[in-house]
């Protein structure tokens, strides 16, 4: 599958029409991409772009490949947005700008901030939401977590480095050539969810992904941190990824 990805963005062809298309002097092109593949380089990165939630994302080193698992967590922030009326959502480590692009292109009515630490990958979301075309409705703010940001917000939702440090060796070459300050860390939701509770309305939601594996701690953190209604979601692949709960 990878190989005919690849193929199509050569020939600028979709996949599907792939074998009525014809190389035209571009083989050597072509198998300069496989060797990058056979090299471990993530097909994303290689392509330049990525599908999510019906957007299409530039990617590139600077930002972590967006995942079936985060479209869950989208798919669970806009549940809980149902009924909320001009929704101010919060995004802590924006990234690419996957979930918050995608909230805001699900909620015309939503106005979302996304925070990053990251000035590269912040970079790759400004350029994000001008292809989506949400630049009213979408602002980026350089900066730890709230990075200043007052709120007061209707939904808070991150996706934090959940990889252990020594667990990095032990991962596919793929996901070794991704940015490593966006994938490893211990102990990031906690400082998160204790920010989000400060900047929640009464009744507003925190929305975290977790590693496979954490979200029964997770979500015992929370429910320490005053949280309640706390509840744990799955993603496709039927694994407890998605942690959230409900400011009193």
């Amino acid at each position: 599958m990878d190989a005919e990805w690849l193929l199509a963005h050569t020939l600028g062809v979709r996949r599907s029409e792939l074998y009525g298309a014809d190389l035209d002097g571009r083989l050597d092109e072509y198998r300069e991409l496989v060797r990058r593949r056979i090299d471990r380089e993530p097909l994303a990165y290689i392509l330049g772009e990525w599908g999510f939630r019906g957007l299409t994302l530039v990617v590139d080193p600077r930002v972590l490949i967006p995942r079936p698992e985060t479209e869950a967590v989208v798919e669970r922030c806009q549940m809980l947005l149902e009924g909320v009326a001009e929704p101010r959502v919060l995004d802590v480590g924006v990234g690419s700008g996957a979930i918050a692009l995608a909230i805001a292109d699900e909620r015309p009515d939503a106005r979302v901030v996304g925070t990053d630490t990251s000035a590269a990958a912040l970079e790759v979301a400004v350029e994000n939401r001008r292809r989506a075309g949400l630049e009213e409705r979408v602002e980026f703010v350089e900066g730890e977590i709230l990075a200043g940001q007052a709120g007061p917000f209707d939904l808070v939702v991150s996706n934090p480095p959940y990889v252990a440090p020594e667990d990095l060796p032990t991962l596919e070459p793929e996901l070794r050539r991704e940015p490593a300050e966006a994938l490893v860390g211990v102990g990031r939701h906690h400082p998160i969810a204790q920010a989000a509770f400060g900047v929640l309305r009464s009744g507003a939601v925190v929305v975290l992904e977790v590693g496979d594996g954490q979200a029964c701690d997770i979500a015992t953190m929370i429910v320490a941190l005053g949280y309640r209604d706390v509840r744990t979601s799955e993603d496709l692949a039927g694994r407890q990824r998605v942690v959230d709960g409900k400011r009193p």
